[in-house]
């Protein structure tokens, strides 16, 4: 079994900035990458940034220039820096782990940006 434990999420103004961290537990063999989700009311969750095993990320378009995705897949921990929020962040984070071509979801910490 795999586990996720996220934390950092919260309340905050339009404009203000929240880090989320993220850590993997359990019989982990090869973390192929880790990431954030997000799922806003009524929307579908969607990819907000990734980091793989070689380093690389990715953001979505949305949020280039603000958010920083971080961390060591080797020690198991990604981070998400959260700059310039906006009300339209909000929505229920989810830390993702991709190992061995499974994917583990963490149980989710709630982001609302207020205006």
């Amino acid at each position: 079994q795999v586990q996720l434990v996220e934390s950092g999420g919260g309340l905050v103004q339009a404009g203000g900035s929240l880090r989320l961290s993220c850590a993997a537990s359990g019989r982990i063999f090869s973390i192929n990458g880790m990431g954030w989700y997000r799922q806003a009311p009524g929307k579908q969750r969607e990819l907000v940034a990734r980091v793989t095993s070689g380093g690389a990320t990715n953001y979505a378009d949305s949020v280039k220039g603000r958010f920083t995705i971080s961390g060591d897949t080797a020690k198991t921990t990604v981070y998400l820096q959260m700059n310039s929020l906006k009300p339209e962040d909000t929505g229920v984070y989810y830390c993702n782990a991709v190992i061995q071509a499974v994917y583990y979801w963490g149980q989710g910490t709630q982001v609302t940006v207020s205006s």
